[in-house]
């Protein structure tokens, strides 16, 4: 898996391709993410319309990152999930707790500081 962030106006975007599936991947994910709050960022994007797989240690993953943006008063926002993720979070159920956006630009609309 790849992982790429940057920061616009407050809000982590992080791209993600490949599987999401455990370390030492997911383990540079949390990395960075812990990095990023260390800047008291309380909002973040997960752009999954590239990740081919993802089994169980990787939706704790983002359950992981959701439980920390929202305990800091913040949000998290997951982007145009491809078909496998997509169907995981419903399987999980999951797609009920998560915020899920159609794009980029929907989603840093839903993350505006007017709609946090």
């Amino acid at each position: 898996m790849t992982t790429t962030s940057t920061v616009q106006n407050g809000i982590l975007l992080i791209r993600l391709s490949g599987d999401l599936i455990g370390s030492p991947d997911t383990d540079q994910l949390l990395q960075t993410v812990n990095h990023h709050l260390g800047e008291d960022l309380s909002r973040c994007a997960v752009d999954l319309s590239e990740i081919r797989y993802i089994n169980s240690t990787g939706i704790g993953v983002l359950v992981s990152l959701l439980t920390k943006f929202r305990s800091r008063g913040g949000e998290l926002v997951l982007i145009n999930p491809a078909d496998h993720p997509k169907k995981m979070l419903a399987i999980t159920k999951l797609n009920n707790i998560f915020t899920v956006a159609a794009d980029e630009a929907a989603a840093r609309q839903l993350l505006a500081p007017a709609a946090v």
